[in-house]
């Protein structure tokens, strides 16, 4: 018999009803989806500092900062923990391990959103699918996904990292939107013209869209 016929959600003496009234607001995330560089990071902390502010309960879940840790590369895992762990669990950029990338931070997501945070994400998530399963795992109304919509050319202008740069010298393969895909949102709550505004601009913007949808007030 398989170990995880056994396991079984364990409901919690507080409820989420509870906690959001502690803290004053509703929890959900805020899945912001763009290309590198198009200003995901930079957007979602200004939202987050800006919660802050107003005295609501909020955390910024990183791609980057993510990928140090609960979903290390296997260059990362094999200098701490050896070859053969390396292997069994880091995460390159494959499609197969971006989809596992997505579905691990979905499920940590999803945590918070219950503890009554508003939890924004950062990640470029590239796949339509990977974005729609981690919505399907939570309350209607709960994931809120943001498309930061940059063209390429002003992503590649920025580039603060040198990927673009780097990608087109064909030292890094499957980069997402050089030789790999990016799938824009269909049907995103809400998109943000990254192209033609700067980051403060932006994140009114969504600070705007979660007021009038009374996520907070």
């Amino acid at each position: 018999m398989a170990h995880d016929t056994n396991v079984h959600w364990h409901e919690h003496s507080v409820s989420r009803e509870e906690r959001e009234q502690l803290n004053k607001h509703k929890g959900c995330v805020i899945w912001f989806t763009g290309l590198s560089a198009c200003g995901k990071s930079t957007v979602a902390n200004l939202v987050d500092h800006k919660l802050h502010k107003m005295g609501l309960h909020s955390f910024v879940l990183d791609g980057d900062n993510v990928r140090m840790g609960l979903n290390a590369g296997p260059g990362m895992l094999k200098e701490k923990h050896g070859e053969e762990f390396s292997k069994r669990f880091g995460l390159g950029f494959s499609a197969q391990d971006r989809e596992e990338n997505i579905r691990r931070i979905g499920a940590v997501a999803k945590l918070f959103c219950e503890a009554g945070l508003v939890t924004l994400t950062a990640f470029i998530s590239p796949y339509r699918r990977d974005r729609d399963a981690v919505r399907a795992t939570m309350r209607d109304g709960d994931f809120v996904e943001i498309f930061v919509d940059a063209p390429i050319e002003v992503c590649e202008a920025r580039d603060p990292k040198g990927l673009y740069k780097k990608a087109r010298a064909g030292e890094i393969k499957g980069f997402t939107g050089i030789d790999d895909p990016y799938e824009a949102p269909l049907k995103a709550e809400l998109r943000l013209d990254a192209g033609a505004k700067d980051a403060e601009a932006l994140a009114d913007e969504v600070i705007a869209w979660l007021k009038k949808m009374g996520k907070i007030s």
